[in-house]
């Protein structure tokens, strides 16, 4: 193993996901992805699950209830379609995995090519740079607004204005948004606010403007097709003021919202990321709470997708499992207590076992040593050094064994003497029993 490979980190599972999870959201999304659909299924829940593939790889997709809710008529194994979203990985398993926003028949595949060639193009340019980006002010003087006189876009963006800063003076320049004289007429419209921003021309309405607001509802692709014009684009990034686009939907993006300083998912959220409300804090707490949505949101979709796996597998033991749960939950919080208890019990009781042992043997020792002094005594009485002391002898035969009857001794025999301070060979003369 190389020494870079040694010093690297070592990533848990779970944070390695989400990190590569976090990397491609970051990277690619939104995205819009063609194929041929495998698998499909859907769950009780009305989750919708599937795989995308062709002739060269596979992608497991994931359509949740709301996004699956639009639909007019579920798709069918093998139907060609396309599909808006973004891609992440399912952090449980470790899959890649697209979550499918938008699902639609293929058809309108050659206007997207168009719109990734274009948004390449201009990427290249700097025109997508965050660099050249700008912050809103806080606390804008006037706001210029470009969009639809009929457009519903226009009365939630005033409607939201309205709620929130009264006070603030509004500009309108009206423009078609749809159709193929909008793109000219988004221009038009932005260069009049531009020139009447620099030149000065709106003091006389009290307060200049810091602040346009491009705006219209949402739609299909082709309908949001003016603002991925190429000429708007460049105006655009030549705006002397902050731009903020509201366009479509939140899975909507087109080539202005690249180019503007600020995208909103919606124009309702464009109005309220133009300014703070009459009171900041308000306001902050209003971006908090839509993030920690999201990001709730999100959390809900993986966790509906793991039961959904569960469900599959467990059929509708959902409601017993859940009591399960608690009931084992009970049980484990019982069991420490018991073992707690248990433990302190038994190592009181070990405590008291090694004292009465050691006293035992403390006792036993005694005992033995007594038994030890008069066994010695005894052995001491009947050592034949003390016999022998008192003249008696220890007879034996050649051969060493112990000759204790007459009749084991025959005349002329040669016998041994053992005596207190030696030996001595004897010869029987005779021999005579009592």
């Amino acid at each position: 193993m190389s020494e870079s490979a040694l010093s690297s980190p070592v990533w848990p599972v779970g944070a390695l996901c989400q990190a590569i999870g976090k990397a491609l959201e970051a990277h690619f999304n939104p995205l819009r992805v063609a194929g041929e659909i495998s698998g499909f299924t859907r769950a009780a829940s009305g989750h919708c699950y599937f795989s995308l593939k062709d002739v060269n790889g596979q992608l497991r997709c994931a359509m949740f209830r709301r996004a699956a809710s639009q639909l007019t008529q579920l798709p069918r194994d093998g139907d060609r379609v396309e599909v808006s979203g973004r891609i992440g990985v399912y952090e449980p398993r470790g899959e890649l995995q697209f979550i499918v926003e938008n699902l639609q028949r293929a058809g309108q595949g050659s206007l997207f090519e168009q719109f990734l060639e274009r948004k390449q193009r201009l990427e290249a340019q700097g025109l997508f740079d965050v660099a050249r980006k700008r912050a809103p002010m806080a606390m804008p003087r006037g706001i210029g607004i470009v969009t639809s006189l009929g457009a519903a876009a226009l009365h939630d963006v005033v409607t939201t204005l309205q709620r929130r800063v009264p006070h603030l003076p509004i500009v309108l320049v009206p423009a078609s948004v749809q159709g193929e004289q909008a793109a000219a007429e988004l221009v038009r419209a932005l260069q009049q606010l531009y020139r009447a921003a620099t030149d000065g021309s709106l003091d006389a309405l009290g307060s200049p403007i810091d602040t346009i607001l491009l705006v219209r509802g949402g739609g299909a692709m082709e309908d949001l097709w003016a603002f991925n014009d190429e000429l708007l684009a460049h105006t655009l990034a030549a705006s002397p003021l902050p731009v903020i686009t509201g366009i479509g939907h939140e899975t909507d993006f087109t080539i202005a919202d690249f180019v503007a300083d600020v995208r909103a998912p919606t124009p309702t959220a464009a109005a309220e990321l133009v300014c703070l409300s009459t009171v900041a804090a308000l306001g902050a707490l209003s971006e908090l709470d839509n993030r920690l949505r999201l990001a709730a949101q999100r959390c809900q979709d993986r966790q509906a997708q793991s039961l959904d796996r569960l469900a599959a597998r467990l059929g509708r033991l959902s409601v017993a499992v859940d009591r399960q749960q608690a009931r084992l939950r009970g049980l484990a919080q019982g069991l420490q207590h018991a073992l707690r208890l248990q433990l302190q019990q038994r190592q009181s009781a070990l405590q008291r076992q090694p004292e009465r042992l050691s006293a035992s043997v403390q006792r036993a020792l005694v005992q033995q040593r007594s038994a030890l002094e008069v066994a010695q005594l005894h052995l001491q009485a009947l050592d034949p050094a003390l016999v022998l002391g008192r003249g008696y002898a220890w007879l034996s035969d050649q051969q060493g064994r112990a000759l204790t009857s007459v009749a084991h001794i025959q005349a002329g025999q040669t016998l041994r003497a053992a005596l207190r301070d030696g030996c001595a060979e004897l010869t029987a003369l005779s021999t005579k029993q009592n």
